[in-house]
């Protein structure tokens, strides 16, 4: 009884915690040591009477987002070598010359997706430019006040699409993959399911609606094509990172309902229909999102058939790492003589 039991958390063949379990334990560790780190950051403001100033909530933004990527890599490190028994590159992190190349890809394309939203809502008289090089810090040169939004959005992209999709979306495909489904339904239901985990942690945000979660929610699922034809983070990271930068800090929209830290190449006076426009959210709560989400998938699906001759849902992303050889298990059971 004892002894069946234990199946109910551990995988018979591969002897590892099963898919529940390990993106427990990720998020639990992942939550603890972030929560550690920015403590060790924030303690310092608090100690020097909490002040807040535009330069001090740049600095600690900044600063968390560097905390967040690096523990985040420390407990995908962690994950790889005592849960999920793979290499760490297997979340998506082949970093080859091909890596680099989506990667460049899907900055392009975020850039140029929220290029053509501003475009549409100049065009519509639905924003007005206000002006431009602002460093969005007094006395302030334009060339450093830009640099701690580059920095936050640099880390955001990498550890959102590390953690929901590199880690998440792999494990929960893994855990679906049944006969019933199949491996290339697994990827799919993970797929969704990581999307709209990923639109209702916004709900949260300032400004944030229903549709506005739904939104986002449609923006996890743009996220995730490049990953589930690929197998590789680069192109999700790509359009990541510029969507959110160019978002606040070269049009001056707010991102996710967050007003932008530090400089931005232009400063927008918001008008025009909120339906439209996403109002106080910005353009993620708005119609045009939708809009940009299919336009983008497109992209995305066309340059992978371009660069490797096909396109379709990678089954592999729903394999789970080779079990040890039986012969291999023995060998290690055996003590030494």
């Amino acid at each position: 009884m004892v002894t069946e039991a234990v199946w109910i958390f551990v995988e018979r063949e591969r002897r590892r915690p099963r898919a529940f379990w390990r993106l427990l334990v990720q998020f639990s560790v992942f939550f603890l040591l972030s929560a550690f780190g920015v403590l060790l950051v924030g303690t310092p403001a608090v100690l020097l009477g909490g002040t807040s100033t535009a330069a001090a909530d740049a600095f600690f933004y900044m600063s968390t987002s560097i905390v967040s990527l690096l523990t985040l890599f420390a407990s995908l490190a962690l994950a790889a070598r005592f849960l999920d028994r793979r290499r760490f590159r297997d979340y998506g992190f082949n970093l080859d010359r091909g890596w680099f190349l989506d990667l460049g890809f899907g900055a392009l394309l975020g850039a140029a997706l929220m290029a053509g939203i501003f475009l549409v809502q100049l065009a519509f008289g639905w924003i007005t430019v206000t002006g431009t090089f602002d460093s969005g810090f007094e006395g302030v040169p334009f060339a450093i006040g830009i640099l701690p939004p580059l920095v936050i959005f640099l880390c955001v992209g990498v550890w959102e699409e590390s953690f929901s999709r590199g880690y998440q979306l792999k494990n929960i495909a893994e855990g679906l993959n049944y006969p019933a489904l199949g491996p290339k339904g697994a990827v799919i239901a993970a797929w969704i399911i990581t999307s709209a985990v990923f639109g209702l942690l916004h709900l949260g945000n300032p400004n944030a609606s229903l549709l506005s979660s739904f939104n986002i929610a449609l923006a996890g699922i743009l996220l995730g094509v490049g990953y589930v034809l690929t197998g590789e983070l680069a192109i999700p990271i790509g359009i990541h990172i510029t969507w959110n930068f160019f978002q606040g800090n070269v049009f001056g929209f707010p991102v996710s309902g967050l007003t932008g830290i530090g400089g931005s190449f232009v400063t927008v006076e918001q008008g025009g229909p909120d339906l439209w426009t996403g109002g106080e959210f910005g353009p993620e709560a708005g119609l045009l999102d939708p809009i940009a989400v299919a336009l983008g998938s497109l992209a995305i699906f066309l340059w992978v058939r371009l660069r490797q001759g096909r396109a379709g849902i990678l089954a592999a992303v729903a394999e789970p790492p080779k079990a040890p050889e039986p012969s291999v298990r023995r060998a290690e059971s055996r003590p030494d003589s």
